[in-house]
């Protein structure tokens, strides 16, 4: 059961997050019930936040009470608050600031937050090999190329001028790091002007794992030049609105990577320390 606390004992900052805290607990289930095993006990309290946070009952920007506090509040051990914590965090639904006003406050997960989450998740499936080359390529595919032509029939005038200024040919002889921004920035405009927000979370993490790889090994002008060819080609085909030419354009931009995709990602593995 929830147990209360004397407000008199704490911060007014800290009273007033427990206020809204109790306030919007009101009408949801109770914390762990005496007994349950720890493991348990987290699970049970970051559930009660995390609905709190999704239903609107804890609005973004609120603050949490200290960590003694909630403690008390839900009668466990500080530790088992700490992993409440910890989980909901990793789920980008609190932030902990720090500062004269830090503290604990609710966010909302973003997509960019979604996909980042899932980026380094792919990573490191690539670098375990748990997910091959042929399968991040033939889901960047997947997604990419319908991706084109979703752009070509929704794009706006917005879209449109976006698409143009990603393509940087004064880059063309920049290192990998900034070749990789422009060409990560062209591709997320391509998703974002599809109007599904989806794609663009499932795209980029994909994007990110090859193309680092193509960071990696180093790119000369006349790669580079190719790229951007093939990314007017893919932008044109948008603009006008041609659904099918965007497609096409796009699957034959990524059929002209894949041999390089498939030689660097060797030369990696063939570099990887023997065990």
């Amino acid at each position: 059961m929830i147990r209360g606390v004397g407000v008199s004992t704490i911060r007014q900052d800290d009273a007033a997050a427990l206020a809204g805290l109790r306030h919007a607990l009101a009408t949801r289930r109770p914390g762990p019930a005496a007994g349950d095993s720890p493991a348990s006990a987290y699970e049970q309290i970051a559930d009660s936040l995390r609905a709190l946070v999704l239903t609107g009952a804890l609005v973004h920007g609120a603050r949490l009470p200290t960590e003694a506090t909630l403690a008390s509040e839900f009668g466990v051990s500080r530790a088992t608050v700490r992993e409440a914590i910890r989980m909901l965090g990793a789920q980008g639904l609190i932030v902990a600031v720090k500062g004269a006003h830090g503290g604990t406050y609710v966010t909302r997960p973003s997509l960019d937050f979604a996909s980042r989450l899932l980026q380094a998740n792919v990573s490191l499936l690539a670098e375990l090999d748990d997910i091959t080359l042929d399968e991040l390529l033939e889901a960047r595919r997947l997604i990419e190329v319908p991706a084109a032509r979703l752009a070509a029939r929704r794009r706006t005038e917005h879209d449109i001028a976006r698409l143009g200024g990603a393509i940087r040919d004064d880059v063309r002889e920049g290192g990998g790091n900034e070749r990789f921004l422009v060409n990560a920035g062209f591709h997320t405009s391509v998703m974002a002007a599809s109007g599904n927000a989806l794609l663009e979370v499932a795209a980029l993490p994909v994007f990110t794992v090859l193309q680092n790889s193509l960071a990696r090994s180093g790119l000369d002008a006349r790669f580079s030049r190719r790229i951007d060819a093939d990314h007017h080609e893919i932008t044109d085909a948008i603009t006008r609105g041609d659904e099918g030419g965007a497609g096409q354009a796009m699957d034959e931009h990524l059929t002209y990577l894949t041999p390089h995709y498939r030689r660097v990602w060797r030369l990696a593995r063939e570099r990887r320390p023997r065990v």
